[in-house]
């Protein structure tokens, strides 16, 4: 079990390109559905279609939402399409599995000044503690505060996914035309304009903040953490988290600000397909979701505001 794990996540990792977060899922699927099948005594070459189906059943049975089982069918048909292809199954039991349809929930938007107060929040005050736990830096305004600032206007201005953001260098910035490079799902390239909030927020960090910050460990990392090195995703989920919490309700976190972005720009007039280019989404189908929570704020504010709402 161990070398076929092995060799599957290294299909998944350097033939698919899936980002680490979907190698680790995937790979922990299947490490289930291959334990499931040998505590019946099926070894891997002999699982088929009535297994798949009772190994989908039974998680299905301790509670699993909709979302992982449409997950575990992916998983299994990503694992038993390269079984086939490398010799380890004969035939393919899971051409037939169908993944239940999955619950469509209108994810949470900011308001466009709910957006706003939040990038203002993630400058903190340069005696402020810093947001990754580091000694406070000297100097107005501080560096950690600039970079901050940054997290927030990148996320909201582009719309990109924290962990493309975490991934910028240096050179991927063309500032004279103010567009990111983004290398998105699957190693897909894609280019991403920035607004001029977003740009003086560069400019301040690149110029002032993060000189203070850089070490030899930085090499071309475009976000540093304290100590240098490339900002981490959980940190930069910790900054947003700590911006749009007002006190008054849950925070939002990076994907939130995604949400807001694509849903601001299609509520501003944007085509849909312009949306979904930006967002990198390979299928239209999940661009239109945002048009779904466009709807909804609108029959919300007409049913608070019109006299025979």
């Amino acid at each position: 079990m161990a070398d076929v794990l092995a060799a599957f996540t290294d299909h998944l990792r350097y033939e698919k390109a899936r980002s680490e977060h979907t190698v680790r899922a995937y790979t922990g699927d299947v490490r289930g559905l291959i334990a499931f099948a040998g505590a019946r005594g099926v070894p891997i070459s002999c699982i088929d279609l009535s297994l798949l189906r009772a190994w989908l059943a039974e998680q299905t049975r301790r509670g699993a939402a909709r979302s992982t089982i449409a997950r575990q069918v992916s998983s299994a048909k990503t694992f038993c399409t390269w079984a086939v292809r490398d010799g380890v199954m004969a035939s393919n039991p899971a051409t037939r599995l169908q993944a239940p349809r999955a619950q469509r929930v209108l994810p949470t938007v900011l308001a466009p000044e709910q957006a706003a107060a939040a990038i203002d929040a993630a400058a903190a005050p340069p005696d402020a503690v810093p947001s990754d736990g580091g000694l406070p830096e000297t100097g107005s305004p501080r560096p950690v505060a600039l970079r901050d600032r940054v997290i927030l206007e990148l996320l909201y201005s582009c719309g990109i996914r924290v962990g493309e953001l975490c991934g910028l260098d240096l050179a991927d910035v063309d500032a004279d035309r103010r567009v990111l490079r983004v290398i998105g799902k699957g190693d897909k390239q894609r280019s991403v304009p920035y607004g001029r909030p977003a740009e003086e927020a560069l400019r301040l960090w690149l110029t002032v903040g993060r000189p203070e910050l850089a070490t030899p460990a930085s090499a071309d990392a475009l976000l540093l953490g304290v100590r240098g090195g490339r900002l981490d995703q959980r940190m930069a989920r910790s900054v947003v988290h700590r911006a749009t919490g007002d006190g008054e309700g849950a925070s939002i976190g990076p994907h939130g600000l995604r949400h807001s972005a694509a849903t601001h720009l299609l509520e501003g007039g944007a085509d849909l397909r312009v949306v979904q280019e930006l967002l990198g989404h390979s299928s239209l189908a999940t661009t239109q979701l945002y048009t779904h929570v466009s709807v909804e704020r609108l029959r919300a504010v007409h049913d608070q505001a019109h006299p025979r709402a």
